[in-house]
């Protein structure tokens, strides 16, 4: 009782309601964001420019990528079918002991 009389005692607060708590939490983080959002400068047109300028360069190197391993994977196919074709030569030709060159025609005929 002592306590009370005093004039800096503390004083009971009353309990707020949680849905009032919420409210004034979202209040604060709304006129938080909107402070942060005046306080912001508009992006120069340069600045905007030289963005989109660096998009389109990037989806251009990144197509020519994707064509030069697809045309180097084509010319890796083109040069195992060939390299293939002469082993099949090279092995039939030797594979019959010398038999295959006489069945082969003449030359200078």
């Amino acid at each position: 009782m002592a306590l009370m009389s005093r004039p800096y005692a503390y004083s009971k607060m009353e309990r707020e309601d949680p849905e009032e708590i919420k409210h004034r939490r979202a209040q604060f983080l709304i006129y938080k964001a909107l402070e942060k959002v005046d306080s912001q400068r508009r992006p120069s047109w340069l600045r905007v420019r030289i963005c989109k300028l660096k998009i389109k360069i990037g989806k251009r190197l990144k197509r020519l990528r994707k064509s030069m391993l697809l045309s180097m994977s084509g010319a890796k196919n083109g040069v195992c079918k060939q390299v293939i074709c002469q082993w099949k030569t090279w092995k039939r030709l030797f594979r019959s002991g010398g038999q295959a060159m006489v069945n082969l025609p003449p030359v200078f005929a």
